[in-house]
């Protein structure tokens, strides 16, 4: 178990990932948390401070949660790419639901508070790293370029998914056909004719 903050902030994500940004409340917060009234308060005098914790703990969850593929999987090859991303969009959308929920309820209202924007590309800039690398490790010639396309669409995907469930959900055709598609294989993988 965490710190007492920590779990403040886990319940926040809780709430917003499963009832939306105008649910998260002080009061929300607590009672998701299990813990009196104004525990929530004691610690974020207000909502924007309360925003801007939630950001930080959610990049650090996300972050870990990418770590944690990133230490299982070395994609080299286009192919390999897309399965991880497959298995990232599984994850996503499954048993990490409510922080994924989280993610886009806070992306939606960094279009309203640019200050969130800035805070969301500072937290998000070591997964990005961690992407970019991939990205070169599975052949790309021009990652910058590569990576927004192929992240992009697995963002779209995942929406999607969170927002029109399908029980056979498998991401695994679209991903590989778009990964194979903008990162080509170099001379020396090129199957001879």
């Amino acid at each position: 178990m965490g710190s007492r903050r920590e779990d403040l902030l886990d319940a926040a994500i809780a709430v917003l990932g499963e009832r939306g940004i105008h649910a998260l409340t002080h009061r929300a917060v607590d009672t998701a948390a299990g813990l009196p009234a104004g525990s929530t308060s004691n610690h974020f005098r207000t909502r924007d401070a309360l925003l801007d914790a939630v950001v930080e703990r959610f990049a650090a969850r996300e972050r870990a949660n990418w770590e944690e593929l990133a230490a299982r999987l070395a994609p080299t090859t286009p192919r390999e790419l897309a399965t991880a991303l497959a298995e990232f969009a599984h994850q996503a959308t499954g048993e990490q639901r409510t922080l994924t929920l989280a993610r886009y309820a806070i992306l939606v209202q960094a279009g309203i508070q640019p200050a969130l924007r800035v805070q969301l590309e500072t937290t998000g800039a070591r997964v990005n790293a961690w992407f970019l690398n991939w990205m070169r490790t599975a052949g790309s010639t021009d990652p910058e370029r590569d990576a927004p396309i192929i992240m992009n669409h697995w963002t779209g995907v995942v929406l999607h998914q969170l927002a029109m469930p399908d029980p056979a959900f498998d991401p695994s055709g679209q991903l590989t056909a778009l990964v194979t598609t903008v990162i080509r294989p170099r001379a020396a993988e090129v199957p001879a004719p």
